[in-house]
């Protein structure tokens, strides 16, 4: 998988969903727990990832640590 990685955050309706690529025509699959695995529809290849309740689950968290760029695997 490969392409620019996107961050997308709803505050409102408190959902993350990390993505790779560009946005192609696609459906989540639901993992359980409020986590949603982005779907390509032609392909059927993971592009994404998406948490319901983002906020509300890291709401201990007070920072974030990350080493750009960084590499993620998806796989199902």
């Amino acid at each position: 998988m490969k392409g620019n990685l996107k961050i997308y955050y709803d505050e409102e309706g408190d959902f993350l969903e990390i993505h790779i690529g560009e946005f192609e025509e696609g459906y989540f699959r639901n993992l359980g727990g409020g986590i949603f695995e982005r779907v390509n529809k032609n392909t059927g290849k993971i592009t994404g990832i998406a948490i319901a309740s983002f906020k509300k689950r890291t709401s201990g968290l007070k920072e974030l640590d990350l080493t750009l760029p960084m590499k993620i695997e998806l796989s199902s």
